[in-house]
């Protein structure tokens, strides 16, 4: 019994890389990069095709925020 799995991670490649591993793994699996991304970057990524893209740098550096909610 092999493994099952619907999604590929693409974690830390290049644009030309990415590219062409989306461009495999399309047809068969939803795709995600992830690694070395943000803001300035996720236009370039998300033209790849790519179906998901994860960027850390978003809550990397988020201040927490104590809440506190009464009934």
């Amino acid at each position: 019994m092999g493994l099952k799995f619907n999604t590929v991670l693409f974690d830390n490649m290049s644009v030309k890389n990415l590219k062409a591993g989306v461009k495999m793994a399309k047809k068969y699996y939803e795709t995600e990069a992830s690694g070395n991304i943000n803001l300035k970057t996720v236009k370039s990524i998300a033209k790849t095709g790519v179906d998901r893209i994860s960027i850390g740098s978003i809550t990397h550096s988020v201040s927490a925020v104590d809440l506190k909610l009464e009934i």
